[in-house]
């Protein structure tokens, strides 16, 4: 016994420490890629790592095989220390076929590993990736270290006793890969032994097949001659705070966040919507939660969705409506409809590449515009962005109280890369969480529908049936006295106003806007909203590391904006703004306090790298050097 573990020792020798490590699995859309890295994530969270992770979808449900615009792939970016975006260069690139190599390879670092599957460079899979020769032996890979395998074949060994198809059994080519790559990170296999027994209780010779398969690629690792450079990979725990933490996605997050604001304003919720690529998962996360408070309906168009929703906050619940870009363009006179109406509505958006069908699996940030100002009419209406995957369960509770307390539709604006992200949640008391309840007008004595609250100028919600609160509501504009309709200029004016107002007082009842990360004043400030947070605050983590002067300033509530916003922006010389659009909060920014904001804008899909904010920095600062030089000389 000694012997073999004196044998196993030499074996492992060759480890190498890392601080952190980018790992991306790409293949076919079927050949398991999320699958795959979802339960590397769950080894990876069980381990101790900090992380993030990057589905990224295909746009074709089922493209042809081998076709690079069919690559699906799952990036995680894992270590001991803060982790807060995907990561940039990857160390580890997992291709499953050609196509995964040529639409990745660009992305890895010099002397990175490359793990393929040989079996899968086929004349045929070559010519669908425009390779003209094969790359594993032209000599056009010398710069990376390559672990070529026929897993195919090794797969196939694998599984031959359980007398499966050749289709079904190449399918446990994923499971194979994640065994070899469990080994090649000394990742704990028993999680994902559970999981596939749980998930395939009902035809257990497939999850026989795929331990197998599993447990064949971990002992391939071990057993092997690799090739010379090949290491295992040591990634230390990271120092967290202690609790019960659990990995959780955007849409997760924003699913229990709904729940959790429904309980603390201690109101039903009825959510409506209609199917659309990212947000349809917040429905399917929502319809298994009925053990609380919470009602689902899957409308027939996103218009049917809105008004339903819209129903059920006339009635007294809370509505909440959800889409992505196409579909909240087609829910908007709703929206206004809620505005005019003065019903609590909570939009989610899970914004996606534009405009019209656009990239429907890949990310972006361009519908502020549509957020702020996308309705008919003066038709103001508080906006507000969740910055991670985690924060979107804070941020939904956000949008609930608001709604609920000025009566009026609030957006919620995530995106593709949140929705689907995820990150380690540390789980908190209930106990900590703060309620609001509501409460319904019940008294009869002089009721009118256009009663109001003196501080927030939010109307009463009376629920129809109340004896004595009976009334109408409508588009048509009401009356300031008395909440019938009115066509009176004065009364438009006033009630136009009015609405602006309420919506304005909300920056009164919202936390003052703090420096993320540096300080409070200095020479260049990096502002973002939503998903860019994390790129930023690594970007301007490593530059305060190197000694500059830098500081990063997050703001969640984009309408309205925190009232010392303008302030703190002034208190630094330069303000660099980075977005996944052409440039629309930026147009804000300069609009409202007058400042002189620079643009870093990406619309290709992708979050931003860290890199590439950090590039912009490094830019700025040196501008403003010149400047300073100049002016001295």
């Amino acid at each position: 016994m000694e012997l073999a573990e004196e044998k196993l020792d030499e074996h492992h020798l060759d480890k190498k420490e890392v601080v952190d490590v980018v790992v991306r699995f790409a293949g076919d859309s079927g050949d398991g890629m999320q699958l795959t890295g979802a339960n590397f994530t769950q080894a990876t969270a069980l381990y101790g790592n900090d992380l993030s992770t990057f589905p990224d979808f295909p746009a074709e449900i089922r493209a042809p095989v081998g076709a690079t615009f069919g690559v699906s792939a799952f990036q995680i970016y894992f270590g001991a220390e803060d982790v807060t975006t995907a990561g940039d260069a990857l160390d580890v690139l997992v291709a499953m076929n050609p196509a995964a190599l040529v639409t990745n390879r660009a992305n890895l670092i010099d002397g990175g590993l490359i793990v393929v599957d040989s079996g899968a460079f086929t004349a045929k899979n070559l010519s669908k990736a425009k390779y003209k020769n094969n790359p594993l032996e032209d000599g056009s890979l010398d710069a990376f270290r390559i672990l070529a395998i026929n897993i195919s074949k090794q797969v196939l060994a694998a599984v031959e006793p359980f007398g499966l198809s050749h289709k079904a059994a190449l399918r446990c080519k994923n499971m194979w890969t994640l065994g070899l790559v469990m080994w090649l990170f000394d990742r704990d296999r028993m999680p994902t032994i559970e999981n596939l027994k749980t998930k395939f209780a009902v035809t257990p010779e497939i999850a026989d097949a795929n331990v197998a398969a599993l447990n064949a690629g971990h002992a391939y690792g071990e057993t092997a001659e690799l090739p010379v450079g090949i290491h295992l990979y040591k990634v230390p725990k990271a120092k967290v705070a202690p609790g019960t933490y659990r990995n959780i996605t955007g849409t997760t997050a924003l699913a229990w966040g709904l729940i959790a604001g429904s309980e603390l304003a201690d109101i039903n919720l009825l959510f409506a919507s209609y199917p659309i690529t990212p947000a349809s998962n917040l429905l399917h996360e929502l319809v298994t939660r009925k053990q609380f408070r919470v009602n689902t309906f899957q409308a027939e168009d996103e218009i049917a969705a809105v008004c339903a929703a819209m129903g059920a906050s006339f009635a007294g619940s809370l509505g909440v409506t959800s889409s992505s870009g196409p579909g909240i363009a087609l829910k908007l006179e709703g929206i206004a409809l809620a505005a005019a109406t003065e019903l609590p509505l909570v939009i989610v958006n899970s914004q996606r590449g534009g405009p019209s069908t656009g990239l429907p699996t890949k990310t972006e940030q361009s519908d502020f515009n549509m957020a702020l100002y996308g309705r008919h009419g003066d038709t103001p209406m508080p906006v507000i962005a969740s910055a991670t995957s985690i924060d979107c369960f804070e941020v939904a509770i956000e949008a609930v109280r608001i709604a609920t307390k000025y009566m009026t539709p609030v957006m919620l604006l995530s995106d593709g890369y949140l929705a689907n992200a995820a990150e380690p949640w540390q789980i908190p008391d209930v106990d900590s969480l703060q309620p609001f309840p509501v409460s319904h007008h019940t008294d009869a004595k002089d009721f009118k529908p256009s009663l109001r609250d003196d501080k927030t100028l939010a109307r009463v919600w009376a629920k129809p049936g109340t004896a004595g609160t009976e009334h109408r509501i409508g588009g048509i504009e009401r009356s300031f006295e008395t909440g019938d309709i009115s066509y009176d200029p004065a009364n438009h004016q006033k009630m136009t106003e009015l609405r602006a107002a309420k919506v304005a007082g909300i920056a009164d009842d919202i936390p003052l806007q703090e420096v993320c990360y540096g300080n409070d004043s200095g020479k260049l400030a990096v502002v973002g909203w939503g998903s860019t947070f994390g790129a930023i605050h690594q970007a301007v983590k490593r530059a305060c590391g190197e000694g500059l002067d830098v500081s990063h300033i997050q703001v969640r509530y984009l309408s309205p904006l925190p009232s010392n916003l303008g302030e703190l922006l002034r208190s630094f010389e330069a303000v660099l703004i980075p977005e996944m659009n052409t440039g629309q909060f930026i147009r804000l920014i300069r609009s409202e306090f007058l400042i002189d904001a620079e643009g870093v804008n990406k619309v290709a899909g992708q979050p931003f790298k860290i890199g590439e904010i950090l590039a912009a920095i490094h830019k700025k600062l040196a501008e403003l050097e010149a400047d300073d030089s100049g002016s001295a000389s």
